[in-house]
């Protein structure tokens, strides 16, 4: 049993290595990538709000889905900015619990978002004569809201508990601050934290997956029973969200395995870039990857850009 608690007022982030000179590059890159990030998702996000033509189910779960990557983005490029620059790389405890929780939020809102959006697309394919009625603006708006509600509460939750912890140490081997991490350093029972992540897996992960995954095997059941026309909807329509889901499970995946396997066999900048994976690429990978698949938004955007010119 550990012993020894302390009132821990900051965290020492470990996995921070001294670059040197080279500091400085890495916050240029770093930085870049935050104002590209905060770029697209607002450009995309002005395209949605101000054209009317685009003010469709899709569109607005989309701009949902852009909000919550600037949330995340949010919550980890300026605290990552200011420790590529600082030399002790440590962080309050309020701090770190803030970070925590919007952290922990974002991937719920994340998975939960294209849980709904797959739902949205099984009743498009599927159900197209009734994809109106059945989808409709107050029916957007409570999904809308409950994908953000419901992981904005867990966390709130998950990051009381934590705080609520006496710990033994104040070390965090990762370079933001991690639930799990903390956890660890607890003194004191850490049953009802232990309880609470298991039911925060279950409506986070398991309740999205069974969704998404009933939703795609519809879809595939039409595809292979239906016209060549229907097979080719389904293919443009759920190719980014596919693509989206499939980026944000890989990041995930190798988050998961990384906090509760032995990586010390791996080299360092590897498990840096596998834990950062989750929360860097998808801000910037899905306006991309919507931007330039969906049609409508391609030839606004580029109206826009042309039209400036």
């Amino acid at each position: 049993m550990k012993t020894n608690s302390t009132q821990v007022s900051y965290f020492t982030l470990s996995a921070y290595v001294d670059t040197g000179v080279f500091k400085y590059l890495y916050f240029l890159i770093v930085l870049t990538f935050y104002i590209c990030i905060i770029g697209a998702n607002v450009l995309l996000l002005v395209v949605i709000c101000v054209n009317r033509s685009l003010h469709e189910p899709m569109y607005l779960f989309l701009c949902s889905l852009f909000v919550n990557e600037l949330l995340g983005s949010t919550g980890l490029f300026p605290f990552l900015l200011v420790q590529i620059l600082s030399d002790g790389h440590t962080v309050s405890t309020s701090s770190c619990f803030l970070q925590n929780f919007c952290l922990y939020s974002y991937g719920g809102v994340e998975f939960t978002n294209l849980a709904v959006m797959s739902y949205d697309r099984y009743l498009a394919i599927c159900c197209p004569l009734q994809y109106n009625t059945q989808m409709s603006f107050d029916k957007i708006t409570v999904l809308i809201a409950v994908s953000w509600i419901c992981p904005l509460l867990l966390s709130l939750v998950m990051t009381s508990l934590s705080a609520s912890l006496q710990l033994c140490g104040n070390i965090i081997n990762k370079v933001y601050c991690d639930n799990y991490y903390i956890v660890k350093l607890a003194c004191s029972d850490t049953t009802v934290n232990n309880i609470y992540g298991l039911i925060v897996s279950v409506f986070s992960i398991f309740c999205p997956l069974i969704i998404i995954l009933f939703s795609y095997m519809r879809i595939l059941k039409v595809c292979f029973s239906d016209c060549k026309q229907t097979r080719q909807k389904a293919v443009s329509t759920c190719t980014p969200h596919l693509a989206s889901l499939l980026n944000f499970s890989f990041g995930g995946f190798f988050e998961i395995l990384q906090s509760r396997f032995d990586m010390n066999s791996v080299p360092n900048m590897l498990r840096i870039f596998l834990s950062l994976y989750w929360l860097t690429c998808q801000p910037i990978f899905n306006p991309l990857l919507y931007g330039l698949n969906m049609s409508k938004i391609r030839i606004i955007c580029r109206s826009l850009v042309f039209a400036k010119m």
